[in-house]
């Protein structure tokens, strides 16, 4: 079970001081919590795509090759990658660059994003947004698997014998998150490819993002990649410790009124109790974070949100502290007693090279040959 955190890089107001940060500040912020989640022993640092205000994330390769030259052993990920306005084949190339320079330490989660302008600053049209979702990822699956591509498509130019360049690390892309919030085309997308399926379950019901799941682990196994069960999935959340549960929502309640995600419309106990907001002593987010393997089936990652609505950097930090110390290893083991043997654990670059190098069993060469002489 992987553990990490995501930012979306919201550029908010400290609502205790009224003063928003800079977006130098809000961007070194951004590197120092990824810096101190591995610190943390998490496992996953993620960031958004946003090109509006009042965000900074516009650009996460640039941001996450930075972190990469930081770090060690912490995987990079993003949050979403707009697979709709971004050109397949620049997404190609510039992450197997940062999949390089950080020595496979990559995977990549893609979606349609939440921003309805966003379409035409780049050229696209939002009522294509699902069908640019479906054309876009096959390119971008095939340039990753294909030396010369030859391609033709509804949405950008054809390509001839084209090369996306460099090509992946090892010859293994890095792996696919699909992310959705409202869309099962996305879930079916993520199950016929059999990548990963992440909930960013942050605004609804955790019903709407179990039906959701359902739908894309069927499908998973429908496509034949393994049972539902070993379907890939991934969900999100939002946190915030204290020791002592009542500090943890004092001190968090005007953070969750100034949220761009979750302020200004429910209240935040109607929110945790509607959704997957946690905020409490470190044994209630262990507690509610073990009911989301009852709602979402066994899982493979869990990433939470901890810097948004102008929270400091310095609270920040301390829950991230509080999560290393007290939550994670306690959930890693609960998760770990949990998983069925025939579960799989998220997949990493280490291990797709470690698939893709193993002897074949017996058995599985007793069938291929008897396969080849028929």
């Amino acid at each position: 079970m992987q553990f990490g955190t995501f930012s979306i890089g919201d550029v908010t107001p400290n609502p205790t001081t009224g003063r928003p940060p800079t977006e130098q500040e809000r961007l070194k912020a951004m590197v120092a919590i990824a810096v101190k989640a591995e610190e943390a022993g998490l496992d996953v640092f993620a960031t958004g795509e946003h090109h509006n205000p009042p965000f900074v994330s516009s650009s996460p390769t640039t941001l996450l090759s930075h972190i990469a030259a930081k770090t060690d052993r912490i995987i990079l990920s993003t949050s979403t990658t707009l697979i709709t306005t971004n050109d397949p084949v620049k997404v190609a190339e510039d992450y197997a660059v940062l999949q390089h320079l950080a020595d496979g330490r990559l995977d990549l989660m893609l979606g349609r994003g939440n921003t309805g302008p966003v379409y035409p600053w780049f050229g696209k049209d939002v009522r294509h947004g699902i069908p640019l979702a479906i054309e876009n990822y096959a390119l971008l699956h095939q340039l990753w698997r294909e030396e010369y591509v030859d391609w033709k498509g509804r949405f950008r130019t054809p390509l001839q014998s084209f090369t996306s360049v460099p090509r992946p690390l090892d010859g293994i892309p890095p792996f696919v998150w699909h992310g959705s919030v409202r869309s099962p085309e996305i879930a079916e997308q993520a199950a016929f490819y059999g990548d990963g399926f992440f909930v960013n379950n942050l605004f609804m019901p955790k019903d709407h993002f179990r039906r959701l799941i359902g739908i894309y682990r069927e499908r998973y196994a429908h496509y034949g990649h393994g049972t539902a069960e070993q379907a890939i999935v991934g969900a999100g959340g939002l946190v915030f410790v204290r020791r002592d549960s009542q500090d943890a929502v004092r001190e968090f309640r005007p953070y969750f009124d100034n949220s761009p995600m979750s302020g200004h419309g429910p209240t935040m106990e109607e929110y945790m109790e509607q959704t997957p907001l946690i905020v409490g002593s470190p044994q209630q987010v262990i507690d509610k974070t073990m009911t989301f393997r009852e709602h979402y089936g066994d899982y493979q990652r869990q990433l939470f949100a901890l810097d948004t609505g102008g929270m400091p950097l310095k609270s920040v930090l301390e829950t991230l502290d509080l999560l290393g110390e007290e939550v994670i290893p306690v959930l890693r083991r609960e998760f770990a007693a949990l998983r069925p043997e025939n579960v799989p654990q998220a997949p990493t670059h280490a291990s797709l090279l470690a698939d893709r190098e193993a002897p074949l069993s017996p058995a599985s060469e007793s069938s291929d040959s008897e396969e080849g002489v028929q």
